[in-house]
């Protein structure tokens, strides 16, 4: 991630406040979904080798039972939609911070902040997600344990060690850099706990971290828990009455799910696309009957592993 940030700084520094909308829907705007494509792929990639190889380290484990698709987590941002679109924000804040008086200097350091945020939080959310389907398609794998590197946020450190069902969702948020290791059996590996995390910080870090108040708080006894009040989730859509995650990226006739829904016979239509926030003629073909679920809805609704498999490799996740 740190990689391709830097090659997205690298390209921003080139760009002018007072040409930044036409700077993301051409060159460098693709340029930077290009980058943050190549980083998505690369995490997605070598997902199916890092479970196997936790799974190797904690005493052996049988081979997974489908191949992971990385390029069907490509182009997908973390809320489902077009990762273009979400690349393109950073252009509508930069001209909001202008609109608001800063200076074109700042408004452009802010806009690069926005356009990092967004890219690491995409590449870091395709890693997690690639991992789960990478230990759905294993079952030696029945769990991961959350790990949390400082520095870290509140939220994050009181879920530091907690373990969850392969299939349970990562609960994240915007920058948020904790992973997950696979687990071969319901076993609490050596990491940190929130106490000891807590306990690592400095004393400025601490303050930061919780405010003055609860620093104090946590450092006097009080629960890391009942100090910090966690984020319980991401946001959900509500389509055709269900609640359902859901992603119309990857969903293309080209696409390796668009594939092998027409070979199964579903009838895809043109539609208008977008790119870098524009719409497009209606030269792409999509389904409109059997919208494509992201991998942490098939968890949700799955009815046991052999379940999951089946619609991992439904919906173009596995191969």
């Amino acid at each position: 991630i740190r990689t391709i940030i830097e090659r997205i700084q690298a390209i921003w520094r080139g760009l002018a406040a007072s040409s930044i909308e036409d700077d993301l829907l051409g060159r460098a705007g693709a340029e930077m979904v290009e980058a943050v494509v190549q980083g998505q792929l690369t995490v997605a990639d070598a997902a199916q080798a890092y479970v196997a190889a936790q799974m190797a380290a904690q005493g052996g484990g049988a081979a997974a039972e489908a191949a992971l698709v990385a390029a069907a987590f490509a182009g997908i941002a973390p809320d489902g939609g077009p990762l273009e679109t979400l690349l393109y924000l950073p252009a509508i804040g930069v001209r909001r911070r202008l609109a608001a008086g800063m200076s074109p200097e700042d408004a452009m350091i802010g806009g690069l902040a926005d356009m990092a945020r967004y890219a690491s939080t995409s590449i870091a959310d395709t890693a997690r997600s690639a991992d789960q389907v990478g230990m759905a398609a294993n079952r030696s794998c029945v769990a991961y344990v959350r790990i949390v590197q400082l520095p870290a946020c509140s939220r994050c450190i009181i879920l530091a060690g907690q373990m969850y069902t392969y299939s349970e969702g990562f609960q994240r948020h915007p920058n948020c850099d904790c992973v997950t290791a696979p687990l071969r059996e319901h076993e609490w590996p050596g990491v940190p706990s929130p106490q000891q995390l807590f306990d690592r910080m400095s004393t400025a870090e601490q303050r930061r971290t919780f405010t003055n108040a609860g620093a104090r708080s946590i450092s006097a006894g009080a629960d890391i828990g009942q100090v910090v009040n966690a984020r319980r989730g991401m946001d959900i859509a509500h389509i055709y009455g269900r609640t359902l995650q859901v992603t119309h990226e990857g969903a293309t006739r080209r696409s390796h799910y668009g594939r092998t829904r027409t070979r199964a016979g579903d009838r895809m239509e043109r539609f208008a696309g977008q790119r870098y926030g524009q719409a497009t003629s209606a030269r792409y073909y999509r389904s409109t009957r059997v919208p494509r679920l992201m991998p942490e809805q098939i968890f949700q609704i799955a009815e046991g592993r052999d379940d999951e498999i089946r619609l991992l490799r439904r919906y173009g996740y596995l191969g």
